[in-house]
C-alpha cells in the first residue's frame, strides 16, 4: 500500500471514530456545556418573587438553583410572567418552565413534566375587614378575581355557574389581591401557600374556606424535548428530598 493510501485510510478511521464518539454520548453529553433557558413567573410568592434587593427568590428559584448545583448544569432564568413563560416554552424560546405550574391532563398534551415537587390546593380569600362573605353561597351576583392560567382560575370557573358569580382576570397575584382589597371584587381564588404567604407578609386579606384539593406543581419542558434536563431535575429533586435540602427550602418560605 502506498504512503498516500495509508494516510487516507488512517484519516477515514479517525473520522469514523470521532463520529461514533459524537453519536454515542447519550443525554449526559447532550447536556454538557449547555446553558438552559428557564422561564418563570414574576409575582407568585412564595414560589418566585423579588426581594428588597431586587433579586428573584422563592421556593421555585431556590429549588432550581439547588438541583442545578446537585446535577451540575447551568441555566439562565427569564422572569416573564406565568402566561408569557408558558408561551415561551410552547414556542421553543425556553427550555423549561418552573412557575408553580399545575400538572394537568391538558398541559400534558403539550409539555412533559417532572415528578411533582409540591402539592397545592385552592382557597378563597376576601378583604380582611369583610364580614359579609362567609362562603361560596355569598358570591351570587358579585365579581370574583382570578389569576390567568392558575388552578384558582380553573376552580372558580368550575363553580361560577353553580353559585352565580362573575370572574375578572389578572396577570399577577398582587393586582388580583388589590382588586379585592379596594372592593372591586369581593373575593379571589388562589393556591393556599401563595395566599398564606401574602397574608403573613401583610396583605389585607383573610381565607374563609377550607383548602380545596388542587393539582401538583411540576417542572415542564417541551413535549419530547430536553429529556436530559427533565431527567436531571427528577434526579436532583430526589437527592434534595433525601438529604433534607428540599424541606429546608420549603421551611424558609411556608409556615403552616
Amino acid at each position: 500500500m502506498s504512503l498516500f493510501k495509508k494516510v487516507t485510510a488512517m484519516t477515514m478511521v479517525l473520522a469514523m471514530a470521532a463520529g461514533l464518539a459524537a453519536c454515542g454520548g447519550g443525554s449526559d453529553d447532550q447536556a454538557e456545556g449547555k446553558k438552559y433557558i428557564i422561564a418563570t413567573d414574576t409575582t407568585f410568592a412564595p414560589f418566585e418573587f423579588q426581594n428588597e434587593a431586587g433579586e428573584f427568590v422563592g421556593i421555585d428559584i431556590d429549588l432550581l438553583a439547588a438541583i442545578a448545583e446537585d446535577q451540575g448544569f447551568e441555566y439562565e432564568l427569564n422572569s416573564l410572567g406565568f402566561k408569557a413563560a408558558v408561551q415561551a416554552l410552547e414556542a421553543g424560546q425556553a427550555d423549561g418552565v418552573i412557575a408553580g405550574m399545575s400538572i394537568t391532563e391538558d398541559r400534558k398534551e403539550k409539555f412533559d413534566f417532572s415528578e411533582p415537587y409540591f402539592d397545592s390546593g385552592v382557597v378563597m380569600g376576601i378583604a380582611a375587614d369583610n364580614e359579609e362573605i362567609k362562603g361560596y353561597e355569598d358570591l351570587a351576583g358579585k365579581k370574583v378575581a382570578v389569576k390567568i392560567g392558575t388552578e384558582g382560575q380553573t376552580f372558580a370557573e368550575s363553580i361560577k355557574d353553580q353559585y352565580g358569580f362573575e370572574t375578572v382576570t389578572f396577570n399577577d397575584s398582587s393586582a388580583m389581591y388589590m382588586d379585592v382589597i379596594v372592593g372591586n371584587s369581593v373575593a379571589c381564588f388562589e393556591d393556599y401557600p401563595v395566599m398564606g404567604y401574602g397574608i403573613a407578609q401583610g396583605v389585607k386579606l383573610k381565607m374563609v374556606t377550607e383548602k380545596e384539593q388542587g393539582s401538583s406543581y411540576g417542572f415542564a419542558v417541551g413535549k419530547d424535548q430536553n429529556t436530559e434536563l427533565l431527567e436531571m431535575f427528577d434526579a436532583g429533586l430526589a437527592n434534595l428530598k433525601e438529604n433534607g435540602k428540599y424541606q429546608e427550602i420549603l421551611d424558609a418560605y411556608i409556615q403552616e
